[in-house]
């Protein structure tokens, strides 16, 4: 039995200048299998990494993170841990932010996210925070020593990663429904 869970849209990102993962926003973004062309993350496969130690550095293996999503709500939490001001979804590489749901990192693997046009993506489970967008937050309040405290304050907190399902345009202001198998565990706020 599927559960519902409506979100807003607040904004959403491409990552496009080369050696960055620091996102851009845009009105709207075209979501093809494999992400977003254009984007840092774009495609069906991509190179192991750090995240991927039980393979070879290099070897091609299947793209999970095509998408990134954090929830406003995340976001001030980790910037009231952190005591600043606030965390932007681009200093996090964030393709899409939403509003609407507390918890949001805890949304569990195979949960689908569908939108106006008929895209969709499938949640592919928690994007761990790593120091890199820890050292982006820190540039922005540099009186403050928080980059290495970003990783600790961020786990379960630093939103989703997600494959494209469907394709689709996802636009800024878009009302999306989160289908989840599992109950969700976190509390769940309803946004207008």
């Amino acid at each position: 039995m599927f559960q519902k869970i409506e979100v807003k849209v607040l904004g959403v990102f491409m990552a496009t200048e080369k050696g960055s993962f620091i996102t851009e926003e845009r009105a709207e973004v075209q979501v093809e299998f494999g992400g977003i062309p254009g984007d840092l993350h774009f495609g069906l496969t991509k190179k192991a990494g750090e995240r991927e130690p039980m393979y070879e550095k290099g070897t091609e293996i299947f793209n999970r993170r095509q998408i990134s999503i954090v929830s406003a709500e995340e976001c001030a939490d980790v910037a009231q841990l952190l005591k600043i001001e606030e965390v932007r979804p681009e200093w996090l590489g964030a393709n899409l932010i939403v509003e609407g749901i507390d918890n949001f990192t805890l949304l569990k693997e195979g949960s689908r996210i569908v939108f106006p046009s008929g895209a969709a993506l499938l949640c592919e489970g928690a994007n761990h925070p790593c120091i890199h967008p820890g050292k982006v937050i820190q540039s922005q309040y540099p009186e403050k020593k928080i980059a290495g405290k970003f990783v600790k304050m961020a786990y379960d907190r630093r939103g989703i990663v997600c494959v494209v399902e469907k394709t689709g345009i996802i636009k800024k202001g878009d009302k999306a429904v989160i289908h989840s198998y599992e109950p969700f565990k976190g509390k769940v706020e309803l946004s207008n």
